[in-house]
């Protein structure tokens, strides 16, 4: 897969583009994607998806708590597993913001991509103060010259499956019902950086990855499967929080690799929350600490099994 800033190559202009911020690339996201890479394939031309970075709800709500299901590069490897030819990147900042929906797509969609035809889901909305939805994007596609369709939403029986919904289900620590929705379990992405290297005085040594953008998962131990950079998966045990028993309190995702030894500062480990577990607890002493470590790490190696 190719991945486009300003200038696309003209091997990938004319095709069909999957339009949209694909926060947590979830099920829904999956079928806008797949509808268009469908289309592009049975009109053999390039098959694209364009998506917003940073998240426009970042830049009109700066201070707003951290919400993102996915990292950039997590994004871009999800579009590229659902077959797309090429991902672009918008940089969504104050001058792209003001544009009219008319003036995004002169520039994006025309004049940048040459688009055939765009995918959206059916509550897509883009242009300054959200001007241009679906409908827009029709008739201005109508006029341009390229189709438009808007992908009916996508229910798990009842409601449209959403990264709204996925977030509830990660703060309820609902691992289950947000990796159904999300078709995987959620992951976190991160570099291992230096901790207090308290875990390793009593034969515990944990990974620490600062959660950064991600959306806050309730705070508790969970059953964890960690992707090393070679491509191998290791079971694990995690703390998500800010250590109730230690001073000062420090929020991090520390990742007990179970049967498995080795330097990880500074590699990058994708880790996925298989399972909650319990709740972070203040326990009387480290002798206690140690006993419910042991039972931790035995309950996740039974949800693991």
């Amino acid at each position: 897969m190719i991945i486009i800033g300003d200038a696309v190559p003209a091997s990938l202009r004319g095709g069909v583009v999957a339009l949209g911020n694909f926060d947590g690339v979830h099920r829904g996201h999956q079928v806008v994607i797949g509808t268009a890479v469908a289309a592009a394939r049975q009109q053999r031309v390039p098959a694209l998806v364009a998506t917003f970075d940073p998240h426009p709800s970042r830049l009109f709500r700066p201070d707003a708590p951290p919400f993102a299901l996915t990292r950039l590069d997590q994004k871009l490897d999800l579009f590229a597993g659902l077959g797309v030819d090429g991902a672009v990147v918008v940089p969504f900042d104050r001058a792209l913001a003001g544009l009219s929906a008319e003036a995004f797509v002169d520039d994006w969609l025309v004049a940048r991509l040459g688009v055939r035809h765009v995918v959206t889901g059916y509550d897509f909305t883009f242009g300054a103060k959200r001007s241009g939805d679906a409908a827009v994007l029709a008739r201005l596609g109508l006029e341009r010259g390229f189709g438009a369709e808007a992908v009916r939403p996508v229910t798990d029986g009842q409601e449209a499956v959403s990264s709204t919904r996925i977030r509830a289900a990660l703060v309820a620590g609902d691992m289950a019902a947000a990796a159904a929705l999300l078709t995987r379990p959620f992951t976190v992405r991160g570099e291992v950086v230096h901790g207090a290297k308290l875990g390793r005085t009593i034969g515990v040594p944990t990974a620490n990855i600062e959660l950064k953008d991600y959306v806050r998962p309730r705070y508790g131990v969970y059953a964890v499967r960690v992707r090393l950079p070679d491509g191998s998966l290791v079971d694990g045990v995690a703390n998500l929080g800010v250590r109730p028993m230690f001073t000062p309190p420090v929020e991090l995702l520390e990742v007990w690799l179970l049967d498995w030894s080795g330097d990880l500062y500074g590699v990058t480990l994708d880790v996925a929350l298989v399972a909650h577990l319990r709740d972070e607890a203040v326990l009387d002493g480290l002798a206690a600490l140690q006993a419910q470590i042991a039972k931790d790490a035995a309950a996740a190696r039974a949800v693991l099994a």
